[in-house]
C-alpha cells in the first residue's frame, strides 16, 4: 500500500520532447529582440522574423480596421502585436480576433499574452521567402489546428495572382483543418462561423490580383 501511494505520489517523468519545450520557452523568455524583429515558437523551434513590408502591412491594417469595424459592439475585438499562446508554444498573429477582456481572465498566468483558448480567429499574411512562406503556409497551419483555434485565414500574395484561403473544422490530434475555402484576389470571401461570420475579406483589403510570382 505505501509503496503504490508512493508512486501515485511521484511526480511523472518528463519526455526529451517537454523538457525541449521548457528549454525553448525559458530561452524565448530570455530574449532581447532588436526593435523590428519579433519571436515565436514554432513546432520546436524559436523563430525570428522582421515587421513586414509595406505590402504586407499595408493589408493587415485594413484588415483589422474593417474587421473592428465589423465587430464593434460585440463581446470580441480586432488585435494585433501581442503574444498568443498556448503550453509552451507562442505565437504573434498578424491580426487576431479575442474575447473583450475587461478583467483579464484570459491573460496568461505569467503576463506574457492571451491563452489560445480564447482567440477564435486568427490571420497570417504571407511574407516573402521560403522560410516565411512555409511558416505560415505549413507550420502555423499545423500549430493553429493543433491549438484547436477554429479559423485560421492565411492571405497568400505569392500564391499565383494572390489567394485568401479560410480553413475552419480543426482537429488538433492531428494538427490539421478539415475545412478549406480558397479564393484568388479579385474574388469575396466571407467567413463562415464565429464572431467574425459574415465578414467579407475582398479585393478592398487585398488588392487586386498580383501579376503571377510562384
Amino acid at each position: 500500500m505505501t509503496a503504490l501511494a508512493h508512486e501515485h505520489d511521484a511526480p511523472e517523468a518528463k519526455t526529451p520532447h517537454q523538457d525541449l519545450d521548457e528549454v525553448l520557452w525559458q530561452a524565448w523568455k530570455a530574449m532581447e529582440l532588436p526593435e523590428g524583429y519579433r519571436a515565436e515558437i514554432v513546432e520546436g523551434f524559436i523563430e525570428v522574423s522582421p515587421t513586414g513590408r509595406y505590402s504586407h502591412g499595408r493589408i493587415v491594417n485594413r484588415l483589422r480596421d474593417r474587421l473592428s469595424t465589423f465587430l464593434a459592439g460585440s463581446e470580441y475585438a480586432a488585435r494585433q502585436d501581442m503574444n498568443v499562446i498556448h503550453g509552451r508554444k507562442v505565437w504573434i498573429p498578424d491580426v487576431f480576433v479575442l474575447s473583450e477582456d475587461d478583467d483579464g481572465q484570459y491573460v496568461t498566468e505569467d503576463g506574457l499574452g492571451v491563452d489560445a483558448s480564447a482567440v477564435p480567429l486568427v490571420v497570417e499574411v504571407v511574407s516573402p521567402g521560403h522560410d516565411s512562406t512555409a511558416r505560415d503556409r505549413v507550420r502555423k497551419r499545423r500549430a493553429y489546428a493543433r491549438a484547436g483555434i477554429p479559423v485560421y485565414v492565411l492571405v497568400d500574395d505569392y500564391d499565383g495572382h494572390g489567394t485568401v484561403s479560410v480553413l475552419t473544422s480543426p482537429i488538433p490530434g492531428e494538427a490539421r483543418y478539415t475545412g478549406e475555402l480558397r479564393v484568388q484576389y479579385g474574388s469575396e470571401v466571407v467567413i463562415p462561423e464565429g464572431p467574425a461570420k459574415g465578414f467579407v475579406i475582398d479585393e478592398a483589403i487585398t488588392g487586386p490580383p498580383r501579376n503571377a510570382i510562384g
